[in-house]
């Protein structure tokens, strides 16, 4: 394989990555509102002669390179969160601008860049002869993970029956090579109150005040330590191998878990009555040797939560908000944890092909480096897809994509031209480094278990 040909072939496609991206990022496309951006890629795809175009029933659109039995997809979710307060951008979120270096504007890095490595690194591998004999290239598109993450997959999964050999996440690395994350859930807490009127509020059961409490547990659970005396032991406490004797290696690698409350509710008559309910939203990020349950448990073992008996209620979230389509695929809001190992074909595909073209360093624009100076092979702080496709289904999974985590989510956010070039030149050559007859079984390190829900 000629690596130089590779990366002169991503240099050169650097200013049409580039006119890509902008043309993505300039079509706002949050959750459930894809269609735009959707119908861009179908035609840049269109365009690049790919084999096949088509778009799922959800909204996935997926491009296919090459006619072998095998698939090797690669993905980038295509939606992103909103823009929050204009206030804080320096420029329009959407027009944008370029400079020789980056790219402004929402989707820069999370995680419309993705894409544009993706599509046109499925293109130099047809250009170059590239597609593995047996294989497909499988290039996704998907839609609302912003939403629910990994929820798309378990459709590509479930409704289109499409099971690829492995995935290459295209959620932004810093330059690394993912091979896990924490899982995630989303758990609200209801508290029961009594309204009266607010002249005389000893007559009622202020659902707020009660909430109060339970707030300030919550919090507690994410910021103590976990020494004996502690009451409420801190989440800390999973890198303990005390409390975590069979994970807690696998916990320091991906880091400790948190809580926070995230959204607030409440119902009142009036703005003169006592409050008769309230509820809170709480994000929960789960690291190894946590359990849906567990979470959930230790929700209601907090002594606030406890105090208040009968009148708290602690559930999970679902999810059933309609797709850009009106395809509705309802869904629990538990997003499994995932480790692969070091060792597995699929990581170590990406980890030949980044040396064979770029070394064993991380790289990246100057700009970004000082927040890149970590191994090569690391794991996100945040969720991506791959909560399904590895988590949920056990298809392996790695992640290499251009831009920050830094920038996800936040004001005038960027990404970096090279980095679009870098990931586009890995892509080609891992799929083509990939050695199947070499995957395991027992590729997955850690995986978290799955509820008791009957979902599909």
């Amino acid at each position: 394989m000629n690596f130089e040909a590779i990366k002169a072939a991503a240099e050169g496609y650097k200013e049409d990555m580039s006119k890509f991206l902008r043309a993505m990022i300039a079509i706002p496309s949050e959750s459930c509102e894809e269609e735009g951006v959707v119908k861009c890629i179908e035609a840049e795809m269109k365009k690049l002669n790919f084999d096949k175009v088509e778009i799922d029933g959800l909204g996935n659109v997926i491009g296919w390179m090459g006619d072998g039995e095998k698939i090797i997809a690669i993905d980038s979710h295509i939606d992103t969160v909103g823009i929050g307060n204009l206030a804080n951008w320096t420029h329009d979120p959407y027009e944008g601008y370029e400079t020789d270096e980056i790219i402004y504007g929402r989707g820069g890095s999370d995680q419309e860049g993705g894409m544009a490595s993706a599509v046109y690194g499925a293109k130099i591998m047809k250009d170059l002869g590239l597609i593995p004999a047996g294989y497909k290239i499988m290039v996704v598109g998907s839609v609302q993970e912003e939403d629910c993450d990994g929820m798309c997959w378990q459709y590509i999964y479930n409704v289109d029956k499409i099971v690829p050999e492995f995935v290459i996440s295209t959620e932004p690395t810093d330059g690394g090579i993912y091979r896990g994350h924490r899982g995630r859930m989303e758990i609200r807490v209801d508290v029961k109150g009594v309204s009266c009127h607010g002249s005389a509020p000893e007559r009622g059961d202020n659902a707020i005040y009660k909430m109060a409490d339970i707030l300030q547990d919550v919090r507690a659970l994410n910021e103590n330590d976990d020494a004996d005396e502690t009451e409420i032991k801190g989440l800390v406490k999973m890198l303990n191998p005390k409390y975590n004797p069979e994970h807690y290696e696998d916990a320091r690698f991906l880091g400790r878990g948190t809580c926070t409350t995230s959204q607030i509710f409440y119902t009142s008559p009036s703005r003169c009555a006592v409050a008769d309910s309230c509820a809170i939203s709480i994000d929960r990020r789960m690291t190894a040797g946590e359990t849906w349950d567990s979470c959930l448990q230790e929700i209601r073992d907090l002594p606030a939560v406890k105090k208040y008996g009968d009148d708290v209620k602690v559930s999970m979230y679902m999810y059933d908000r309609p797709a850009w389509t009106g395809e509705v695929y309802e869904t629990e809001c538990f997003f499994p944890t995932w480790i692969n190992k070091e060792s597995a074909a699929h990581v170590q595909a990406l980890v030949d092909a980044h040396k064979a073209l770029y070394g064993d360093k991380r790289i990246g624009a100057p700009s970004a480096m000082d927040k890149r100076n970590r191994p090569l092979i690391d794991k996100w702080t945040f969720s991506t897809n791959c909560v399904s496709i590895q988590g949920r289904y056990g298809i392996p999974c790695v992640g290499f994509g251009p831009g920050a985590e830094s920038q996800a989510h936040a004001p005038n956010e960027i990404t970096w031209k090279q980095d679009l070039v870098t990931c586009a030149a890995v892509y080609v050559a891992a799929v083509n480094l990939y050695q199947g007859e070499n995957k395991t079984d027992d590729v997955t390190e850690f995986r978290q278990s799955l509820t008791d829900n009957d979902i599909r």
